[in-house]
Protein backbone atom coordinates (compact mmCIF):
# COMPACT_ATOMS: atom_id res chain seq x y z
CA UNK A 1 0.00 0.00 0.00
CA UNK A 2 1.33 3.40 -0.68
CA UNK A 3 1.29 6.79 1.06
CA UNK A 4 -1.73 8.21 -1.49
CA UNK A 5 -3.41 5.16 -1.13
CA UNK A 6 -2.78 5.11 2.73
CA UNK A 7 -3.59 8.40 3.06
CA UNK A 8 -7.09 7.83 1.03
CA UNK A 9 -8.74 5.44 2.94
CA UNK A 10 -11.61 3.91 1.49
CA UNK A 11 -13.43 6.98 1.27
CA UNK A 12 -12.10 8.48 -1.94
CA UNK A 13 -14.34 8.04 -4.89
CA UNK A 14 -11.70 9.12 -7.33
CA UNK A 15 -8.13 7.36 -6.78
CA UNK A 16 -5.85 8.87 -5.10
CA UNK A 17 -3.23 9.43 -7.91
CA UNK A 18 -5.52 10.79 -10.17
CA UNK A 19 -6.47 13.50 -7.26
CA UNK A 20 -2.15 13.90 -6.95
CA UNK A 21 -2.50 14.54 -10.78
CA UNK A 22 -5.27 17.43 -11.05
CA UNK A 23 -3.63 19.32 -8.33
CA UNK A 24 -0.42 18.94 -9.75
CA UNK A 25 -1.79 19.84 -13.44
CA UNK A 26 -3.15 22.32 -11.65
CA UNK A 27 0.00 23.86 -9.95
CA UNK A 28 1.21 23.92 -13.48
CA UNK A 29 -1.11 25.46 -15.07
CA UNK A 30 -1.20 28.23 -12.52
CA UNK A 31 2.62 28.69 -12.67
CA UNK A 32 2.36 29.05 -16.29
CA UNK A 33 0.11 31.97 -16.42
CA UNK A 34 1.58 33.32 -13.37
CA UNK A 35 5.05 33.60 -14.63
CA UNK A 36 4.49 36.59 -16.74
CA UNK A 37 3.31 38.36 -14.02
CA UNK A 38 6.13 37.05 -12.30
CA UNK A 39 8.60 38.26 -14.62
CA UNK A 40 7.21 41.83 -14.43
CA UNK A 41 7.63 42.17 -11.20
CA UNK A 42 3.45 42.35 -10.43
CA UNK A 43 2.01 41.65 -6.77
CA UNK A 44 0.42 38.69 -7.45
CA UNK A 45 2.92 35.96 -9.67
CA UNK A 46 4.16 33.23 -10.00
CA UNK A 47 3.38 31.54 -6.44
CA UNK A 48 -0.07 33.23 -6.23
CA UNK A 49 -1.10 32.21 -9.40
CA UNK A 50 0.20 28.62 -8.22
CA UNK A 51 -1.39 28.51 -5.27
CA UNK A 52 -5.40 30.29 -6.51
CA UNK A 53 -5.12 27.06 -9.08
CA UNK A 54 -4.02 24.47 -6.78
CA UNK A 55 -7.09 26.19 -4.43
CA UNK A 56 -9.77 25.87 -7.00
CA UNK A 57 -8.36 22.55 -8.03
CA UNK A 58 -8.84 21.06 -4.05
CA UNK A 59 -12.37 22.91 -3.83
CA UNK A 60 -13.34 21.07 -7.11
CA UNK A 61 -11.73 17.90 -6.02
CA UNK A 62 -13.83 17.82 -2.03
CA UNK A 63 -17.08 18.52 -4.16
CA UNK A 64 -16.71 15.69 -5.99
CA UNK A 65 -15.78 13.75 -3.65
CA UNK A 66 -19.01 14.97 -0.99
CA UNK A 67 -21.28 14.72 -3.46
CA UNK A 68 -20.47 11.68 -4.50
CA UNK A 69 -20.79 10.33 -1.32
CA UNK A 70 -23.78 11.67 -0.08
CA UNK A 71 -25.27 10.60 -3.63
CA UNK A 72 -24.57 7.31 -2.87
CA UNK A 73 -26.03 7.02 0.99
CA UNK A 74 -29.22 9.53 -0.08
CA UNK A 75 -30.71 8.32 -3.37
CA UNK A 76 -32.94 10.97 -3.25
CA UNK A 77 -31.16 13.70 -2.59
CA UNK A 78 -30.23 16.25 -5.18
CA UNK A 79 -27.13 18.65 -5.14
CA UNK A 80 -25.91 21.47 -7.00
CA UNK A 81 -22.27 20.88 -7.14
CA UNK A 82 -22.05 24.19 -9.44
CA UNK A 83 -22.33 26.36 -6.15
CA UNK A 84 -18.83 25.72 -5.57
CA UNK A 85 -17.58 26.97 -8.97
CA UNK A 86 -19.47 29.59 -7.90
CA UNK A 87 -18.30 30.21 -4.55
CA UNK A 88 -14.57 29.70 -6.02
CA UNK A 89 -14.83 32.25 -8.55
CA UNK A 90 -16.18 34.64 -5.46
CA UNK A 91 -13.56 33.91 -3.38
CA UNK A 92 -11.01 34.37 -6.33
CA UNK A 93 -12.82 37.61 -7.70
CA UNK A 94 -12.14 38.52 -4.22
CA UNK A 95 -8.57 38.38 -3.80
CA UNK A 96 -8.09 39.46 -7.44
CA UNK A 97 -9.99 42.77 -6.74
CA UNK A 98 -7.60 43.35 -3.74
CA UNK A 99 -4.57 42.96 -6.49
CA UNK A 100 -6.58 45.97 -8.68
CA UNK A 101 -5.18 49.88 -7.29
CA UNK A 102 -6.00 52.96 -8.35
CA UNK A 103 -3.20 55.63 -8.54
CA UNK A 104 -1.46 58.18 -10.49
CA UNK A 105 -4.32 58.90 -12.17
CA UNK A 106 -5.33 55.41 -13.17
CA UNK A 107 -6.53 52.10 -12.56
CA UNK A 108 -3.34 49.44 -12.04
CA UNK A 109 -3.21 45.63 -11.89
CA UNK A 110 -6.63 44.75 -13.95
CA UNK A 111 -4.32 42.10 -15.99
CA UNK A 112 -3.33 40.77 -12.54
CA UNK A 113 -6.68 40.57 -11.21
CA UNK A 114 -8.43 38.99 -14.65
CA UNK A 115 -5.56 36.54 -14.58
CA UNK A 116 -5.78 35.61 -10.98
CA UNK A 117 -9.68 35.14 -12.03
CA UNK A 118 -8.45 32.63 -14.50
CA UNK A 119 -6.25 31.07 -12.47
CA UNK A 120 -9.08 29.97 -10.73
CA UNK A 121 -10.83 28.69 -13.74
CA UNK A 122 -7.95 26.68 -15.03
CA UNK A 123 -8.29 24.77 -11.09
CA UNK A 124 -11.94 24.51 -11.49
CA UNK A 125 -11.20 22.87 -14.75
CA UNK A 126 -8.30 20.52 -13.61
CA UNK A 127 -10.21 19.24 -10.42
CA UNK A 128 -13.15 18.25 -12.32
CA UNK A 129 -10.87 16.42 -14.72
CA UNK A 130 -10.91 18.70 -17.68
CA UNK A 131 -7.38 18.75 -18.44
CA UNK A 132 -7.84 19.75 -22.49
CA UNK A 133 -9.75 22.51 -21.36
CA UNK A 134 -7.63 24.21 -19.16
CA UNK A 135 -4.70 23.18 -21.59
CA UNK A 136 -6.53 25.55 -24.61
CA UNK A 137 -7.14 27.96 -21.60
CA UNK A 138 -3.80 28.43 -20.54
CA UNK A 139 -2.73 28.51 -24.16
CA UNK A 140 -5.45 31.83 -24.81
CA UNK A 141 -4.38 33.07 -21.61
CA UNK A 142 -0.40 33.05 -22.74
CA UNK A 143 -1.37 34.74 -25.99
CA UNK A 144 -3.19 37.18 -24.60
CA UNK A 145 -1.13 38.48 -22.06
CA UNK A 146 2.53 37.78 -23.62
CA UNK A 147 1.22 38.34 -27.73
CA UNK A 148 -1.45 41.09 -27.37
CA UNK A 149 0.42 42.40 -23.97
CA UNK A 150 3.72 42.93 -26.97
CA UNK A 151 1.18 43.93 -29.14
CA UNK A 152 -0.15 46.98 -26.75
CA UNK A 153 3.28 48.00 -25.44
CA UNK A 154 4.88 48.76 -28.97
CA UNK A 155 1.97 49.12 -31.02
CA UNK A 156 -0.76 51.05 -28.84
CA UNK A 157 1.41 52.72 -26.88
CA UNK A 158 3.21 54.58 -29.27
CA UNK A 159 -0.05 55.20 -31.37
CA UNK A 160 -1.16 56.98 -27.73
CA UNK A 161 2.11 58.83 -27.27
CA UNK A 162 1.90 59.60 -31.20
CA UNK A 163 -1.46 61.52 -30.72
CA UNK A 164 -0.93 63.38 -27.23
CA UNK A 165 1.75 65.11 -29.54
CA UNK A 166 -0.75 66.50 -32.00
Amino acid sequence: MNVLDWLAGESMRIAPWEAALRLAIAAVFGAIVGMDRELRAKPAGLRTHMLVSLAAALFTLITLELYGEVAQVHRTWSADPIRVIEAVTAGVAFLAAGAIIRGRGGVEGLTTGANMWFAGALGVACGGGYYTLALIGALFTLVIVIVLGWLERRVLHKHRRDRERL
